[in-house]
């Protein structure tokens, strides 16, 4: 790739955080034979978040979902274009459905709550639409804990997390922005987080753009969010993690580097966490479709600290 086609690269992809294509929602939990309602609530700055509750009869417990950036609570239609395109190079050209996670959840004996992330599904705008990697969207999760605290019937129930990608940066970035209101919650299980450095280098290495060019990136970024690229990462943020964290995460990711999640697990300061590798696979998508095949290791962090 020459010096022009390379500039012309890096500036499309640091526009990339400017505007978040949304994907459609194709699916609800009734797919699953599950009962669920339709709500809405805001962010911690006012942003409407819209979600689903999926009630668990005789149970007091919930957990909190949010999803991987690009998607929505349903998942991510990868095997139809136009978003088909936009990983398959990767070979993340199917579809994730994260709606069989909700059943799963559900007949372990917990209520689900799964919203959609600021500028993403049937949420609002946030930030002139702007993704910050987890800076802003650390709001969202805020406003979800906030939330269930504040509803009569979820008030009173005990808490777990289960956090992807831009979900999993945003919630580290909550934990150490506000860890007041933490405080009681339970565990965490966070699906491949991921530095924005780590993963837009890999991109563009891929493309072809010369690896001295990677500064560039970094100020072209800059312009369009005023955040660097390290000041996105969740790794020093989760020097302040303080609830049990079970990180997992595809080892082999074309899209990733290793080094970066386990900086990010070695970081986090307290004794109950755990970190899995998915291996023999090279797909990011394999590690958001994980659970819904081998969901027994996070079933089990999970019954661990929300019995």
């Amino acid at each position: 790739m020459n010096d022009e086609q390379s500039t012309r690269m890096i500036q499309n992809v640091a526009n990339g955080f400017r505007l978040q294509p949304r994907a459609p929602i194709l699916g609800t939990p009734a797919d699953e034979n599950l009962k669920y309602e339709n709500v809405t609530f805001p962010s911690e700055d006012g942003v409407p978040l819209e979600a689903w509750f999926i009630p668990r009869n005789g149970s007091d417990k919930l957990i909190i979902v949010n999803h991987p950036r690009y998607f929505n609570r349903y998942g991510f239609p990868s095997h139809i274009e136009p978003w088909r395109s936009m990983f398959a190079a990767g070979g993340n050209d199917f579809e994730v459905n994260l709606i069989p996670d909700y059943r799963i959840l559900h007949e372990a004996g917990y209520n689900v709550l799964t919203y959609d992330l600021r500028n993403f599904g049937h949420s609002g705008d946030g930030n002139g639409s702007l993704c910050t990697s987890g800076i802003f969207e650390s709001r969202d999760v805020v406003g979800s804990i906030l939330y269930a605290r504040k509803r009569q019937d979820l008030k009173g129930m005990t808490i777990g997390l289960f956090s992807r990608c831009l979900g999993c940066n945003a919630t580290i970035h909550a934990m150490a922005r506000r860890p007041g209101v933490f405080a009681g919650v339970r565990c965490f299980v966070g699906a491949q987080p991921v530095s924005s450095r780590v993963i837009l280098e890999r991109i563009l290495e891929l493309a072809g753009v010369p690896s001295s060019r990677f500064g560039d990136l970094d100020r072209a970024v800059r312009l369009v969010t005023s955040f660097r690229l390290d000041e996105m990462s969740p790794i020093n943020a989760a020097k302040k993690v303080s609830v049990p964290t079970f990180l997992y995460q595809v080892h082999d990711d074309v899209l990733t580097r290793p080094g970066d999640v386990q900086t990010m697990f070695d970081n986090i300061p307290i004794k109950d966490k755990d970190l899995f590798w998915i291996m023999g696979t090279t797909r990011r998508w394999d590690g958001y479709t994980y659970f819904s095949k081998s969901p027994t290791r996070m079933l089990a962090w999970l019954e661990k600290y929300m019995s």
